[in-house]
């Protein structure tokens, strides 16, 4: 033990539908500060035994480059991917899922069956994580998107500053990611949150939950696309912060490193 404190950033979050939770929870478990996205999750830290001066409600960290990153023009992100945007486009990611009944091959399949209904909508992919099914479902995309080169395009990686610009120009976030439910919010987009992957996270009005059946993800991109709708999202409060979560955390540190206490003790609220 080199006795070096841990803060540990996105605390108490619960993801019912992946692996994820027990692991957050246990570093929870083996941090002295505490850096949570929403006071539901700084609730949540306390609920684990940590003490309350230690457990600190910041925002997410993503929603400050969404607040101060320089978007690329559609111009320059057309000439950085090589396509061309259209006017109504959906991103779509969709990661393995590691704890849920229907296979994540049965989902992804539901989820290019819903794409489909939407013929004249561009469709950008970006590529799974590692998780197991992972290859799995990256055969897939790359299955539709040989089938369907006029229409849909998937990269592996596109990095901060292309994906965020993309979000920017994109009709609706679609898939199981946490982008959707946290930085979409921040452009005034819609996202359509697909099965239980995220199931738990506190997130804003302009997240539409769809269950993982080809009719539900329908019916949850027609509300994503109504127009009606997209101007709501426009006004919505992002649960997740104002961008300044970095300052914060800086702050924070500043005042509490010196003070940290490794010899923690179970806090019992009952």
């Amino acid at each position: 033990m080199k006795k070096i404190p841990i803060a540990h950033l996105h605390g108490g979050e619960v993801t019912a539908g992946a692996t994820d939770e027990a692991l957050r929870h246990a570093i929870t478990k083996m941090s002295a500060l505490h850096f949570t996205s929403t006071e539901d999750y700084r609730k949540r830290v306390l609920q684990l035994g940590e003490e309350e001066n230690c457990v600190f409600n910041v925002g997410a960290i993503g929603i400050d480059n969404v607040r101060n990153l320089s978007c690329l023009s559609k111009k320059e992100l057309e000439m950085e991917l090589d396509i061309r945007l259209t006017e109504q486009i959906l991103l779509v990611t969709f990661h393995p899922v590691t704890l849920e009944n229907l296979s994540s091959e049965d989902q992804m399949q539901e989820l290019l069956g819903a794409l489909d209904v939407f013929n004249d909508t561009q469709i950008i992919f970006t590529m799974p994580n590692a998780d197991s099914d992972g290859r799995m479902i990256r055969n897939m995309i790359n299955d539709y998107v040989k089938n369907d080169p006029e229409r849909s395009v998937a990269f592996d990686s596109l990095g901060r500053l292309k994906y965020l610009s993309l979000m920017k120009y994109s009709s609706a976030i679609v898939g199981n990611s946490s982008s959707g439910i946290i930085e979409a919010p921040g452009f005034g987009i819609p996202s359509v949150n697909i099965g239980d992957r995220q199931k738990g996270r506190v997130a804003a009005q302009s997240v539409i939950h769809a269950g993982s059946q080809r009719d539900s993800i329908v019916e949850a991109l027609n509300k994503a696309l109504n127009p009606a709708f997209k101007e709501f999202c426009k006004r919505v409060v992002n649960p997740y912060g104002d961008g300044h979560t970095a300052g914060s955390i800086v702050s924070v540190l500043k005042e509490k490193m010196e003070d940290v206490n490794l010899k923690k003790e179970f806090v019992d609220r009952i």
